[in-house]
């Protein structure tokens, strides 16, 4: 009976709305997750690839260097650090951006997955309000049903007295 009483209520629909949200939440989270995955693999392929670029710009810095005849003196010396420390900075940047870029896909996994348990207790709480107001008017209807009948809702037989008389 509570299966009919819940599909005339509108509870049933009510509850499943709320436990489909939740299960779209729930993979919006996984994708989520997925992306962080990515941010981080692809970062540390760019990573891997800016450090072999690097390797190249200081060989190419050293041989121009080398061809200028300078390669003993202080200043090629701080050419080719100053060379060296940018090209670390740039390679830290690329690894701290896809940090940043995974937690950011991280964060908006769990916002996604909160946002799918209120869905899912906001559709619980919404069947239980139509289930209350449901009875609500189920109860008004037999009060009405039993009053138009003379039995005032009060049950027994205090409102019947007997048949017509001539």
């Amino acid at each position: 009976m509570s299966g009919l009483f819940e599909n005339l209520s509108g509870a049933k629909g009510l509850r499943a709305q709320g436990a489909n949200q939740q299960r779209i939440e729930e993979f919006n989270a996984q994708v989520k997750e997925q992306e962080a995955k990515a941010a981080l693999l692809r970062s540390g392929f760019d990573q891997e690839r800016q450090a072999k670029e690097a390797e190249r710009i200081k060989s190419r810095v050293q041989a121009r260097i080398g061809a200028a005849g300078g390669t003993g003196s202080p200043v090629a010396v701080d050419i080719t650090a100053e060379q060296a420390s940018e090209l670390e900075l740039e390679n830290l940047l690329i690894g701290f951006e896809g940090e940043v870029a995974a937690q950011q896909a991280r964060t908006s996994a769990d916002l996604s997955r909160l946002q799918g348990e209120l869905a899912f207790k906001s559709g619980k709480a919404a069947a239980r309000r139509a289930n209350i107001g449901f009875a609500t008017q189920l109860a008004g209807l037999g009060t009405t049903f039993l009053t138009g009948f003379g039995g005032g809702g009060g049950g027994g037989s205090a409102g019947f007295e007997g048949p017509p008389r001539p």
